[in-house]
């Protein structure tokens, strides 16, 4: 699955920060691809509004 980053981490708290780091993202519109596992679900659904699924393999 890939993952974008859509939202600044500005004004954000710390541990959505690092969530976003954890998952290769730190920068405006920058995309990392991962594995389908349920942690990484996890992560992408405590960030949501930060991030979009480009691919969703």
């Amino acid at each position: 699955m890939t993952v974008e980053q859509i939202g600044s981490p500005l004004r954000r708290p710390q541990d959505q920060r690092a969530t976003l780091i954890g998952l290769g993202l730190n920068k405006m519109h920058r995309r990392s691809t991962l594995k389908d596992t349920p942690e990484v679900r996890g992560m992408i659904n405590k960030i949501q509004h930060l991030v979009r699924v480009v691919e969703d393999a």
